[in-house]
């Protein structure tokens, strides 16, 4: 009987290790497989992306009428929902950036939100004009009262992207 119960233990160790290297060979599988990203704009590759949090804090340096070049990752919180002509991504600590596209020259898919993305442009302090606020919110596809609420101009980071890769 002890027999049995020595075989069955060495059993179940040996199952249980090789499992566990299963679930360690599949990590391995999974970091090696490349990220596929569909293109819009100039041509980027995903290397040297900042994160958002290092987006957030080159933000953080600006003054209005800054301008710099920057490339980060991030993840579509809202896509323009008439064109796809503009999107919000998420910043850390609820924060965001308002993404439109250079020289209206491309757009992304409608149904892109929540999607990781990586862009590359010019970042900057933008003071948004109410009329402005209104047309975005209108895109959005808020309602009237929302709209009506708006009634100052607002100072927002901006971004005008030459390149995006969203992820498949």
């Amino acid at each position: 009987m002890r027999k049995i119960a020595f075989i069955l233990s060495l059993s179940l160790i040996f199952v249980a290790c090789k499992e566990e290297k299963s679930k360690e060979e599949a990590q391995v599988l999974d970091e090696s497989i490349p990220v596929s990203y569909n293109s819009f704009g100039a041509e980027i590759s995903a290397e040297n992306s900042l994160t958002k949090a290092e987006a957030l804090k080159q933000f953080e340096s600006l003054k209005p009428g800054d301008t710099i070049d920057l490339k980060f990752a991030s993840k579509i919180k809202t896509v323009c929902k008439k064109k796809g002509c503009w999107m919000i991504l998420e910043l850390p600590q609820e924060e965001e950036v308002r993404i439109t596209f250079k020289d209206y020259g491309f757009f992304v898919p409608k149904d892109s939100e929540n999607t990781d993305v990586i862009v590359q442009g010019k970042a900057f302090l933008n003071e948004m004009s109410v009329e402005d606020q209104k047309h975005y919110a209108e895109d959005e596809g808020r309602s009237e009262a929302e709209i009506a609420a708006i009634t100052s101009p607002e100072i927002s980071r901006a971004f005008i992207a030459n390149a995006v890769l969203l992820k498949q």
